[in-house]
């Protein structure tokens, strides 16, 4: 039987979901995954929510997602003074859902900074000082890094954080997302959940492997401490009907703020 493409994010949130999957995975970013899959050249992948949203046609693996329940850390706007006075966040390229995340938000509290695309989700070496008089939205292990060497100089509005005050929900950030021609997506899907939760039995392991195998300079605050934090008190991997409801709540407000069409969503679970 033919080996199913995979695409997985390529941060620190998705060890948990894809480490030790015996064959081959490709990393890439959000947007460029969500590419990839829309147009066949992956079979499954772990995306971004809002390419669901988008485009519904997905099976979706049931019981695993990146999701919080309050602050997430690695989704967040660094920005200096007051949320409210900010006149202009750029935005990551890199993720449909944070940026939707973060136009929902703002549009709920009434805030109206002008949103500027970047060409690039590489961060520029000026990064620091064009802060000086604007904000930047950073996801992923972007955001941990930045957070971790400038956390003394910027303030960090928590996209997760601000959610949860919002609704009272958890916010889900991926899924895994099956394309509808895939046979037996029910066998994939139990394989890639069973992995998930070896993992998660087995998390102090895959920590200190993690810790182990960062070469990046930028990451080295990343210690065994931290990302115990990170995947214990700021992470979800489930999707369950808490889950569910706080993603149907993101696909209303989108459609309220002109981001999608409004749809009942149905997911089609394996």
């Amino acid at each position: 039987m033919k080996r199913p493409r995979i695409g997985c994010v390529k941060y620190l949130n998705a060890r948990p979901l894809i480490h030790g999957w015996p064959d081959a995975v490709e990393f890439d970013h959000p947007s460029a995954l969500c590419q990839r899959l829309a147009s066949s050249e992956l079979d499954v992948a772990l995306v971004s929510s809002f390419e669901f949203l988008r485009n519904p046609i997905y099976r979706i693996i049931n019981d695993v997602s990146i999701s919080s329940e309050g602050p997430v850390y690695s989704v967040v706007v660094a920005h200096r003074g007051d949320i409210s006075e900010i006149k202009e966040i750029e935005l990551d390229p890199a993720s449909q859902t944070a940026v939707n995340l973060l136009s929902c938000l703002l549009a709920e509290l009434g805030l109206n900074p002008r949103l500027k695309q970047r060409s690039t989700d590489i961060l520029p070496a000026g990064v620091k000082s064009s802060l000086a008089s604007s904000a930047r939205l950073l996801i992923g292990d972007q955001a941990i890094q930045f957070r971790q060497k400038y956390a003394s100089e910027f303030q960090f509005w928590d996209l997760g954080e601000q959610w949860k005050k919002l609704v009272g929900l958890p916010f889900v950030y991926a899924l895994w997302l099956i394309r509808p021609e895939v046979r037996d997506p029910k066998s994939l899907a139990q394989r890639l959940r069973a992995l998930r939760d070896e993992n998660l039995a087995n998390l102090d392991q895959l920590i200190i492997e993690a810790v182990a195998g960062v070469g990046d300079p930028g990451h080295r605050k990343l210690t065994r401490e931290f990302l115990g934090r990170y995947y214990r008190n700021h992470l979800r991997f489930s999707f369950s009907e808490e889950e569910k409801q706080g993603l149907q709540t993101f696909a209303d407000l989108c459609a309220k703020h002109g981001l999608l069409e409004k749809r009942d969503l149905a997911f089609s679970l394996m």
